[in-house]
């Protein structure tokens, strides 16, 4: 019986994964926090680009967006070596909706991921012109 039951939920409640498309950005931004200092920095990198930061270099192997909706959750693949060690830390994806869900294992540095360069532009909005010397307008409620 539950097998029937089962199967015809199967068949009649079919779930499809809603995979979105990915698009491969240029580049991206990750944030690094000195656990020690407080400080934090903002790390802009192209794929393949590597910058040293204080006792950790950060290397952003690939950067991907939701093709069709480019300010939305970025993922990037990232090589975090502890350069006083000489040792891989991190070398994994990141994202950026969770990023404790693949979080790197550091004493000093926490990194994570903040967007892929999409080329996406948000348009700028003006704001309407008002005279000064306009009275204000009333609100009536009656």
């Amino acid at each position: 019986m539950i097998r029937v039951l089962a199967l015809t939920l199967a068949v009649l409640c079919p779930l499809q994964a809603a995979a979105q498309e990915m698009q491969a950005a240029p580049g991206g931004t990750l944030r690094l926090l000195d656990k020690v200092t407080g400080r934090v920095a903002d790390l802009a990198l192209s794929r393949g680009q590597s910058v040293g930061q204080g006792r950790v270099t950060v290397q952003l192997d690939e950067c991907r967006y939701p093709r069709d909706n480019p300010a939305a959750d970025a993922q990037a693949h990232l090589t975090v070596v502890d350069t006083a060690a000489g040792t891989t830390v991190f070398s994994g994806w990141m994202l950026a909706s969770s990023p404790a869900l693949s979080a790197m294992d550091h004493h000093r540095y926490d990194i994570w991921v903040l967007s892929c360069d999409s080329g996406f532009v948000a348009p700028d909005v003006t704001a309407p012109e008002e005279d000064p010397d306009a009275p204000l307008e009333e609100i009536n409620e009656g």
